[in-house]
């Protein structure tokens, strides 16, 4: 049989996240880039017209693009051995998978594209191969494209910057914590918020130049998380006997509540913004036809991180994989809720359980659309 074929870049954020999933699920895989007559002409409107990265072409000919819909299928065809079953692992499993999809964007942009003199001929080799016969300029128009427009539009502003670095530095602190005593953010297994969360910390901060730097001399234990994650065995040595299986009775670590807890300090406030941004939009918009493509921003939200102003592009994907949160949330048994909501409060994440768009998201076609 062929093998599944991964369209996507060694370089981007969000196939960091499929490709982790198909290692470790031992699928068998071949990655290329979107460029040959065969994508464009065959895959890329099965896709839905979006020439987005990841997509994959299964044996059969389906195409699934995005990460979250990919890990998806292959979670559902494989029995879910990445989805904790108890209440607590399993909504914090999918906290850091919504975080790691749409909750560390600044810190990857800034890493990226704020530092030349480190990472200017790295990215302008890998752009080339993304674009067909690597045809340099443009790569390079590309490339400005995304520093003087895509940039800030992840809230990557000048005045931001120090709060930026500081509170991602912290967060290497708190991961580094976690990693010296697990081998995944749950136990001896990743999870599906670990596929989340090697999609910022691989393709852009653990594997560009300067962040990759930084994660290896201030967090290597982060480091070999990384590692650990791109391959198919365990990994696992420094954690000798520590086994193979999610933690035992639903036990959540000290250093993961400290880890979501200063993730919350910037995502519960954007998320909180961009949830009012969207639902005015929203508001004006209420004849807009079930089946309309979602877009990637619909105005722009401003909020406070650590008391600095930062306004951001309003994403509703953001809500579309919060709402996992949510909807597992509210599956849960009265008790279990109870459990999770007093979990959350203590990692001033109680918000998310409430931050909601007033209409749905789904997919059709391989987008996202307004249902």
């Amino acid at each position: 049989m062929n093998p599944i074929v991964l369209y996507g870049s060694p370089m981007s954020l969000y196939t960091g996240r499929a490709r982790s999933y198909m290692i470790k699920a031992g699928l068998a895989y071949r990655e290329v880039p979107p460029t040959s007559s065969h994508f464009l002409d065959t895959v890329l409107p099965r896709a839905g017209g979006r020439r987005s990265l990841p997509t994959i072409e299964l044996p059969d000919g389906t195409v699934i693009r995005d990460g979250v819909a990919i890990v998806d299928h292959f979670e559902a065809e494989r029995g879910h051995p990445s989805s904790p079953t108890s209440p607590k692992q399993r909504i914090v499993s999918r906290l850091f998978d919504a975080i790691g999809a749409e909750g560390l964007l600044r810190p990857a942009m800034h890493y990226r594209w704020n530092f030349d003199a480190e990472n200017l001929e790295f990215l302008r080799f890998h752009f080339k191969t993304v674009f067909p016969e690597g045809r340099v300029p443009a790569a390079d128009d590309r490339m400005q494209f995304i520093r003087d427009v895509v940039n800030p539009s992840w809230g990557v502003w000048p005045e931001a910057i120090e709060t930026i670095e500081a509170l991602y530095t912290q967060l290497l602190a708190k991961l580094n914590a976690h990693f010296a005593e697990h081998p995944y953010l749950l136990g001896g297994r990743p999870s599906v918020g670990d596929f989340g969360m090697m999609a910022p910390l691989y393709g852009h901060l653990g594997r560009d130049p300067a962040p990759r730097l930084l994660m290896q001399t201030r967090a290597v234990r982060v480091f070999r998380w990384v590692e650990r994650m791109n391959r198919p065995e365990p990994d696992a040595g420094e954690f000798e006997g520590y086994g193979e299986a999610f933690l035992a009775d639903d036990t959540i670590p000290a250093t993961i509540i400290a880890v979501l807890k200063h993730l919350a300090i910037d995502y519960v406030p954007e998320t909180r913004a961009a949830c009012a941004c969207i639902n005015a939009w929203l508001a004006e918009h209420g004849d807009l036809p079930a089946g309309t493509t979602v877009a990637r921003g619909v105005g722009d939200a401003t909020f406070e991180l650590q008391g600095v102003p930062v306004t951001a592009m309003a994403q509703p994907f953001r809500f579309h994989v919060l709402k996992r949160v949510q909807d597992e949330f509210e599956a849960l048994a009265k008790p279990e809720r109870r459990d999770v909501a007093a979990l959350l409060d203590a990692c001033d994440m109680a918000d998310v359980l409430e931050l909601k768009l007033t209409r749905g998201i789904g997919r059709a076609n391989n987008l996202e659309v307004w249902v």
